[in-house]
């Protein structure tokens, strides 16, 4: 049992006892399809401790039907969709740039529990939450293992049917697939992933898919093992006419690689125009082994003569026949001895467009010029394309924070690698809402992202300049919040994105982005500041916001985001130099928190206060407990801020969201409250958007808009932002058990692990999970100063995490006992200069610096808990190196 576990349950009687008592949401008595459950209750205590403990990889097992839903996305970032099912087997392939609205769209009947009436929920509205998908395979691919054990042969399809036990583990970005017989001599195990290195866009960017698998021989004899791959030709899937066009696959290969190119050629000059079509292109199936035997045309169903095939000739087939490529690997295995080999199956299909966007074609375009040219790529780069993945996935995973909740914060990122989110030809990210719903990489949804911007910061970076303060910007300085698919600014989108700009100005080492684009920022600013009509420093002007409606009056989460924001203003206008503008931003900032304390404050929580003229007579949160009403502050957080509102009003007012808003099941109160989509469900747990705590009888000032559904959701996007805050504020318990409360709600036992679903799947401000894992740690970090910051947030005793930062990436450790302090930054990849580190300790007698065995000189001080210590000279570390700081009190 861990010191944190250990001192968790001496306090338990106390947090329990306390007018804070812990609610246990229904996630441990999880329901399986079948109606049963998946979890027996447990005790309480041992249900919050084990919050705290820091277990073991979440793994789903065969034997307990949890494999059919998943679907963990393994091809490159922005390049469309390519799923890992629970078997191993890969599903889904949205890479034909089809633009649908969902991973499957459809509609499906749900009764609410109040009115027990069905209604048709679209994609959009949460089709994938009530009835996952599965088994969506428009092409076949699989692979199966023949083993040889003396005179005996044994051949296995490595999918589900197949095998007394498989197990999934959810380590994104790299999941690890074991198959178990105890009759056979062998251990078999694959390794499931693309590329994914952070701060490296292009090498994540990657069309391609990489089967890794590892054989071992455990028996008392040699074993012969055959791998047999196989990709059926589906290029042109939607476009291709059989009297036009015809299949072809042809032998291919490169250094250490032999497989088959998948493609459709037209007949005559009459099917020249496929060319042009968004499905036109080719897949390539490979082994990355020199050895290795191909067939352009393999026979299946499979039988032992599958693995004896072989062709190199060009193999052509019409486009209504069946046409499967194969490619296998033998190898014989002493007692004892074991094997690695690895198969990519690559896609290119370059021709992305939509309608009224600026962009076109796929950016992976630029670099290859078909699918064998990306296996080119990745064979010649190999060990470090996966050796680079690897140490990522065991830097990220070796924390002392549970595996559970390393697994929730960032799983979400891997939306990058389905058809949410996409790169044009020119570098521009451009991405919708969820998939294929709602375009224009929106601001007032994607400013809640904090996933990418920390791992791939040059996207974010780019985004900024290239689209909100370019193609978006506005004459007046308001920026258009689906870039030019929209004609209008929305004022929560605004301030967002004048926060993030803080962001991707803190992720680069010097200060020529903020330079160079500080007029539109700043102008971006003075639109925010002028929302303000009575110059109280509160936003008062009815603009669009995320929760698709134009309200009206002082609202609490929409003014707090605006002081935030403009407290980032005034603190990029001093680094630029524009003195009288933070000045102007400084006077802003203090009004506005004065005023929204004062006259926004209902002494348990922050409301919205109506407009004096139309008062109540239009749609908003009012006197209701609103999810979002200190989300100022927690913006603040992310990106290292002070505080802009009160920490006793702060606290109120997330201890009103407990109270009132987090529902350890949300049937009962989903039974009074119809009307919303279905993002949790009776015997679930999770935090509403709004509630009602003076029982009013019209809360949000109308009765009829569309939009007052959305007050009786649970939408994970708001709830791990309200989590992050509660974990930068102390509210640990908290924290966990409502990013705990999400995690279960998506347990592979009744859905998809890694399609958290709002307006479509795989929905953008789910990334904002990444929040909670940065204030954990207590995170915070200025590039151009050279400066980092750790504040951990749990288990300070003895506390380990990854961190990343503009150019390089690594591991923290922190142990503190009897007033001794030690901090280690170890430097697994890249560099990392610094100049400023910041530690919380009480003050100490001596400060010690180290980089490798070099002493540094530096210098100390102590204020509010935090050491900050000052080198004499910036330090620069590559690679391999630690810089070590101890403290002695």
């Amino acid at each position: 049992m861990g010191l944190a576990r250990r001192k968790f349950l001496q306090n338990i009687g106390l947090a329990m006892a306390g007018t804070m008592l812990i609610k246990i949401p229904a996630l441990g008595r999880a329901v399986v399809p079948d109606g049963g459950l998946l979890l027996a209750k447990q005790p309480d205590t041992a249900w919050l401790a084990s919050l705290y403990d820091r277990g073991q990889t979440t793994t789903y097992l065969k034997s307990r039907n949890e494999l059919q839903y998943i679907g963990m996305p393994v091809g490159g970032i922005l390049c469309g969709t390519v799923y890992l099912g629970g078997d191993g087997r890969l599903w889904l392939w949205d890479i034909f740039n089809r633009n649908q609205e969902g991973i499957e769209p459809k509609e499906v009947d749900w009764k609410e529990a109040v009115l027990g009436q069905a209604k048709k929920v679209r994609s959009r509205d949460g089709a994938c939450y009530i009835q996952p998908s599965k088994d969506i395979r428009p092409l076949d691919q699989g692979i199966a293992i023949k083993l040889t054990i003396g005179k005996e042969t044994i051949i296995r399809p490595l999918d589900e049917a197949s095998w007394p036990e498989i197990a999934f583990e959810a380590t994104y970005p790299i999941a690890t697939i074991r198959y178990t017989d105890p009759a056979l001599p062998v251990e078999l195990t694959l390794e499931a992933f693309s590329p994914f290195i952070p701060l490296q866009e292009d090498d994540s960017g990657l069309p391609v898919t990489l089967l890794s698998f590892h054989i071992r021989n455990k028996g008392k004899v040699p074993v012969e093992a055959t791998l047999l791959g196989w990709l059926e030709n589906k290029a042109a899937i939607y476009h291709a006419e059989d009297k036009l066009h015809e299949r072809i696959n042809t032998a291919t290969g490169g250094k250490g690689w032999k497989g088959v190119l998948s493609a459709v050629r037209a007949k005559d000059a009459a099917g020249a125009a496929l060319l042009q079509s968004p499905d036109y292109g080719n897949l390539c199936l490979a082994a990355l082994d020199p050895t290795a035997n191909i067939a352009t045309q393999l026979e299946l169903p499979l039988t032992a003569a599958s693995f004896s095939q072989s062709r190199d000739k060009a193999a052509v087939h019409g486009i209504n026949e069946k046409l499967t490529a194969g490619v296998m690997v033998k190898y014989r295995l002493l007692p004892g001895k074991d094997i690695r080999t690895d198969f990519a199956i690559g896609w290119y299909f370059p021709n992305l467009s939509f309608k009224d966007i600026q962009g076109k074609g796929r950016y992976y375009a630029n670099h290859f010029s078909d699918a064998a040219a990306v296996v080119n790529y990745v064979r010649e780069h190999h060990a470090r394309l996966t050796g680079d993945s690897r140490l990522w996935k065991n830097t990220w995973y070796d924390a002392s924070l549970p595996w559970w909740l390393m697994e929730r914060t960032f799983m979400n990122i891997s939306t990058l690698a389905t058809t949410t989110a996409h790169r044009f030809q020119s570098g521009r990210f451009y991405a919708w809402e969820g998939v294929g719903s709602c375009e224009g990489t929106c601001t007032h949804v994607w400013q809640y992202a904090q996933a990418v911007g920390r791992i791939f910061p040059a996207l974010e970076r780019d985004t900024r300049q290239r689209v909100d303060l370019g193609i978006g910007m506005q004459p007046d300085g308001g920026i258009l919040f689906r870039g030019e698919a929209e004609k209008r600014p929305a004022i929560d989108g605004q301030a967002g994105t004048v926060l993030r700009i803080y962001r991707e100005h803190q992720m680069t080492t010097d200060d020529r982005f903020l330079r160079q684009n500080w007029p539109q920022i700043k102008k971006a600013t003075q639109f925010i500041i002028r929302q303000d009509r009575n110059g109280d420093g509160l936003e008062d002007t009815p603009m669009e916001n995320t929760l698709d409606a134009i309200w009206d009056g002082e609202i609490a989460w929409i003014a707090g985001l605006c002081i935030a924001a403009v407290q980032a203003a005034a603190l990029m206008a001093t680094e630029a130099g524009d003195t009288a503008f933070a000045a102007t931003c400084k006077d802003y900032v203090e009004k506005g928190r004065r005023n929204m304390e004062s006259q926004l404050y209902n002494g348990e929580y922050f409301i919205h206060q109506p407009d004096k003229v139309k008062g109540r007579s239009v749609i908003g949160s009012y006197n209701t407990c609103h999810i979002d009403q200190v989300y100022g502050q927690s913006w603040a957080f992310q990106v290292g801020m002070d505080r802009v509102l009160d920490k006793e009003k702060t606290l109120s007012a997330l201890r009103a969201l407990w109270k009132y808003n987090f529902m350890e099941d949300v049937g009962p109160y989903l039974a009074t409250h119809p009307g919303g989509r279905p993002y949790a469900l009776p015997g679930e747990g999770g935090m509403i958007m709004n509630t009602n705590p003076y029982k009013e009888e019209y809360p949000f000032g109308v009765k009829d808009a569309w939009q007052l559904g959305y007050f009786n959701e649970c939408m994970s996007g708001f709830e791990h932002q309200v989590a992050s805050h509660m974990m930068a504020e102390g509210m640990t318990i908290e924290a966990l058990t409502l990013t705990k409360a999400v995690h279960d709600r998506y347990h592979a036992a009744k859905r998809n692990p890694f399609n958290e679903i709002e307006c479509s799947d795989h929905y953008a401000r789910a990334m904002t999970s990444y929040g909670t894992f940065i204030t954990a740690c207590g995170f915070a970090y200025h590039g151009p100063h050279q400066y980092i910051r750790f504040a951990p947030a749990l288990q300070k005793e003895q506390f380990k995490a990854p961190f990343v930062t503009a150019e390089g990436w690594g591991t923290f450790t922190q142990q503190q006992q009897h007033g001794r302090g030690e901090y280690r930054l170890a430097l697994k990849y890249g560099r990392l200069s610094l100049l400023t580190c910041c530690f919380e300790q009480a003050r100490p007698a001596t400060v010690a610096v180290k980089a490798g065995a070099r002493q540094l000189p530096a210098t100390f001080t102590h204020e509010n808990g935090r050491v900050t210590v000052t080198l004499q000279q910036p330090v620069t570390l590559h690679a391999g190196e630690t810089l070590q700081v101890t403290m002695i009190s």
